[in-house]
């Protein structure tokens, strides 16, 4: 991608950018597309290790990318640490909610700690903060939410379904505080993206309607900049689950991914 100028324009609301997940690969694109005369905020473990990535925000106009310790799965820490970012570098105008695990299904079957581990940070760590960012948001009367679901949340296939699960969770979740945040100034976009060809799935075949991590930001960037509350990428996933979901279970069993 061509590092974006300083001063050029910019979308979603006015103010800093937060990414929760600041080696996301797709949260990156995403900020990078935001983060001409900003402050981007990169929020992660091991933050003391994000020089390249903050390298990247400067690059691309950041006119500062101060760096947050931030494990997701220690919910108790997340309303101090947020409150703390938000008191720090506010006001907040687009928070990229971008951490996750894929987990491995095959252990998950058989490790009941690890199902659990990847749900709580896919679901529970997702509420943990969506929560605390919603009030603090209210409060600030603005904001951008960006909730990344994904379509394997919209029919759980036997492939995938812990993974699935959590998705399916989340979605539910973010549709309704979206709802919730409705006329409040703050805005939540929520992303239904399909197989992402990228580092979570590297070596992996790559599954129909695929895309890539510039894809998925560009959707996403043209999204907040019409305020929509969802969007599909690829656009062609949103009838292709329409159908997906009416097919019989008998079908629906047998499918791969």
């Amino acid at each position: 991608m061509a590092a974006v100028k300083p001063g050029a324009r910019t979308e979603g609301a006015q103010g800093a950018v937060l990414l929760l997940g600041g080696r996301s690969e797709i949260g990156l694109k995403v900020a990078e597309r935001l983060a001409a005369g900003r402050t981007v905020v990169l929020a992660a473990r091991r933050s003391d290790d994000l020089a390249d990535e903050a390298a990247r925000l400067r690059a691309a106009g950041a006119v500062a990318v101060p760096r947050v310790e931030f494990d997701a799965d220690e919910v108790a820490a997340h309303p101090e640490l947020l409150a703390g970012i938000v008191d720090e570098h506010g006001p907040i105008g687009v928070v990229v909610v971008a951490f996750g695990i894929l987990g491995d299904q095959t252990r998950a079957e058989q490790d009941p700690a690890h199902a659990v581990a990847v749900v709580h940070t896919d679901y529970v760590a997702q509420i943990s903060v969506l929560t605390t960012l919603a009030t603090l948001l209210r409060a600030q009367g603005s904001g951008d939410l960006v909730v990344f679901s994904s379509v394997a949340g919209l029919r759980v296939r036997k492939a995938n379904y812990v993974y699935g699960s959590a998705k399916a969770g989340l979605d539910g979740f973010a549709s309704g505080l979206g709802d919730a945040l409705h006329g409040t100034g703050v805005h939540l976009l929520l992303v239904r993206s399909g197989f992402v060809v990228g580092r979570m799935t590297e070596g992996m075949t790559p599954a129909p309607f695929s895309s890539t991590p510039d894809q998925v930001a560009d959707a996403v960037v043209k999204a907040l900049r019409k305020r929509r509350i969802r969007v599909w990428v690829p656009a062609a996933l949103r009838p292709a689950y329409f159908v997906a979901r009416l097919l019989p279970q008998a079908v629906w069993r047998k499918m791969p991914r």
